[in-house]
């Protein structure tokens, strides 16, 4: 089975947070900027499995695991919020959401 070298990975895995976070700062839509965070969370998942594979480590399978762990809470809490601000505003805009109040 052929490898992917390292530097390959990990510049994949910039390149992917790179985009999620120009997605975060440019989107005004709050389903998006979450889209985005998926992806820069994906993304560093990808650079701890890459970095664990350099070492002949399982750590970076673990630390993927927490990766998932916390992309999985935080779409719960993303999408509890996506409700809230529809409910409250009838618009999924970010910058109504400065004027929520709890």
């Amino acid at each position: 089975m052929a490898s992917i070298p390292m530097e390959q990975g990990l510049l994949l895995a910039g390149v992917l947070f790179a985009i999620g976070l120009t997605g975060v700062l440019v989107r005004r839509n709050i389903i998006f900027v979450l889209l985005s965070l998926e992806v820069m969370l994906n993304a560093a998942g990808l650079a701890f499995i890459v970095a664990g594979y350099r070492w002949g480590q399982p750590d970076g399978q673990v630390l993927f695991l927490f990766v998932l762990t916390m992309a999985a809470a935080e779409v719960s809490v993303g999408l509890a919020l996506v409700l809230q601000l529809h409910r409250v505003f009838k618009t999924l805009d970010v910058d109504v959401a400065s004027r929520m109040r709890g």
